[in-house]
């Protein structure tokens, strides 16, 4: 068997990125003095959302979004493509901080299963070709103690809200009709998901905002907030309105312990020829992830390329986010080796190698705020489940910021915090310690092909607080 080659490209920004260089917008840098009813920092799909609904909700706003490098440069840019129903964060928690319990957790939930069709809805309206197709997601299990998890998991997914339509167990011989891969026990299929292409969804919002009158200005980063004043290098926008939409580029704007840059790394293949797609199947171009601790991600792109990504390297020291994306060999070597391992036989070749940084909270949990006092609000913290959550954020923080009452505004993760991250370097040796226990607990329940999860990778999830 042929081992896949080491990538030719490596970080600029990522594959999706890459493949739109000669066919994106681009915009201006803000210079000089200016006024705006609403400023949005941060030109990912958190800051591009939320201008959307500020328009829609109010058309007559002046509104501006300021992006420190280019839209879509952060994890909106770079991720892997799931349009999913997964909240950002433990719906336990959220049932207990909001004095509501179930009830409320389950609202959060169905507000995400339902932003899946409202996303490919609005781009279908919008005309966004995003590379959209709704096939699912598959969690395949490669250990018995995987399925078990597989199994709780969805237990508690039914609790929570999801019905068995939206989410129910498969047989080894059921996954296996849909995608071949040779060490699964079984798995889970998820209904409300899609796979997109993310930089093609940045940049279709990006001129469907222009169209409206939203200004948006590239390489303006806001350097500070004093009042309803932000200050940039060459110039001042006095705004009525503020949104913080920087996810894990926060920590200059709301503190570098209020939420950490975790890194996450993608390859892409070269396109498959049509005998190993007819080896592999996944023709319904379900996403995949599996149940291992230290868990992948993947999809099967529009042109015919498995783009997977996993953590590998999970944290810089002092929360360096990565500037544009280069990745470590040994990472890539990682991922490839996993993705060798799903279909043994078949030839793959790396394109290209790229990493970003998602922002996580202390609890793993986000959070929408608004302060009407000061007028500023800020959606973070979603915990790689950023595409829907995006969405639902941006939708949420215009609607609070312009007094509409909806669903969402009445949400549990509305006003959450969490508390603090640790000072260096207790958080970077909490971080790595916590991914070197689920890399070990995945190692032992291979090799003693367990049925029952790790005690170490229990310990890493209750540390992080990622039980339900």
């Amino acid at each position: 068997m042929k081992a896949l080659t080491a990538t030719p490209r490596n970080g600029d920004l990522g594959f999706w990125m890459a493949g739109l260089a000669e066919n994106r917008s681009t915009f201006p840098r803000f210079a000089g003095q200016g006024y705006v009813d609403l400023a949005i920092i941060g030109g990912g799909y958190t800051g591009l959302w939320a201008a959307y609904f500020a328009k829609k909700l109010e058309p007559s706003l002046s509104v501006a979004v300021f992006e420190a490098e280019q839209i879509g440069y952060g994890a909106s840019g770079r991720n892997g493509g799931w349009l999913s129903a997964m909240p950002p964060g433990n719906r336990a928690t959220f049932a207990r901080a909001s004095g509501e319990g179930l009830d409320a957790s389950r609202a959060l939930q169905q507000e995400f299963v339902t932003g899946v069709d409202s996303v490919l809805n609005i781009l279908q309206a919008e005309g966004i070709d995003a590379d959209q197709h709704k096939g699912g997601a598959l969690v395949a299990a490669h250990t018995k103690a995987g399925l078990d998890r597989l199994v709780a998991r969805r237990d508690a997914d039914w609790k929570y809200g999801l019905t068995e339509d939206d989410v129910h167990l498969l047989d080894r011989a059921e996954f296996q009709s849909k995608i071949n891969i040779s060490t699964v026990h079984g798995g889970l299929f998820y209904k409300p998901c899609a796979r997109i292409h993310p930089a093609k969804l940045v940049y279709g919002l990006a001129d469907t905002l222009t169209s409206m009158g939203v200004g948006i200005y590239e390489n303006s980063r806001i350097n500070s907030i004093e009042g309803k004043t932000l200050t940039l290098a060459k110039g001042q926008v006095t705004a009525a309105k503020t949104f913080i939409c920087t996810e894990g580029y926060s920590g200059q704007l709301l503190g570098s312990r209020s939420l950490i840059p975790i890194n996450s790394s993608m390859i892409v293949t070269k396109p498959l020829s049509e005998e190993a797609w007819q080896q592999i199947g996944w023709n319904g171009l379900q996403c995949l992830s599996d149940s291992a601790h230290t868990f992948i991600y993947s999809q099967r792109t529009a042109d015919g390329r498995i783009a997977i990504g996993g953590r590998g390297r999970p944290y810089r020291y002092g929360s360096g986010t990565g500037g544009a994306g280069a990745t470590a060999q040994s990472t890539v070597d990682l991922i490839s080796t996993k993705l060798r391992s799903f279909f043994p036989g078949v030839q793959f070749e790396v394109d290209h190698a790229w990493s970003g940084v998602l922002g996580v909270t202390r609890d793993w949990n986000g959070g929408v705020r608004w302060d009407q006092a000061s007028g500023i609000g800020s959606s973070t913290g979603y915990a790689g489940h950023g595409i829907t959550a995006a969405y639902v954020g941006g939708r949420t923080l215009a609607e609070l910021a312009f007094e509409r009452e909806t669903e969402r505004t009445a949400l549990p993760w509305v006003g959450y915090r969490a508390r603090k991250w640790e000072p260096e370097p207790i958080r970077w040796l909490g971080v790595h310690g916590m991914y070197r226990l689920f890399g070990l607990a995945d190692q032992w329940e291979e090799r003693k092909d367990s049925s029952k999860t790790s005690l170490l990778a229990r310990f890493g999830s209750r540390l992080a607080g990622l039980h339900e």
